[in-house]
């Protein structure tokens, strides 16, 4: 039986995946021509952020077999993302809060982001 939301999910997925590659690709490259002593100012706004304000918080959800988390106290509007298992939804939504200061997902480790609290459902840095 041919459901249409199925096939809209799987494409939009295709797309989504195809331009996450992309993305990666991209800020890796813009990493390694700015060289290790340039960063991007994002990274300060994310750390003064997390200083003023503390961990963001996400509350999570099935929809249409998929994990959606959207975020419950970000201070400059939401941040919504998803993923097949805990593991990419993890690794969606620390590219989302770096998205959200506009830096690229190559300085992942220099942001440091990690998950935090007793249901480990808050990030903050490191």
């Amino acid at each position: 039986m041919y459901n249409k939301d199925v096939d809209e999910t799987h494409d939009c997925l295709v797309i989504f995946n195809r331009m996450n590659v992309l993305k990666v690709t991209k800020d890796k490259a813009m990493k390694t021509l700015l060289g290790k002593s340039v960063v991007p100012s994002g990274l300060v706004e994310l750390s003064k952020y997390f200083r003023l304000y503390g961990p963001i918080n996400f509350q999570n959800h099935l929809e249409d077999g998929l994990q959606v988390a959207v975020s419950t106290n970000f201070k400059y509007g939401s941040i919504i993302t998803y993923g097949k298992d805990a593991s990419e939804l993890d690794r969606n939504i620390k590219d989302a809060i770096l998205t959200s200061f506009e830096i690229p997902s190559a300085y992942l480790k220099e942001a440091g982001i990690i998950r935090v609290g007793e249901s480990k459902d808050s990030y903050a840095i490191a």
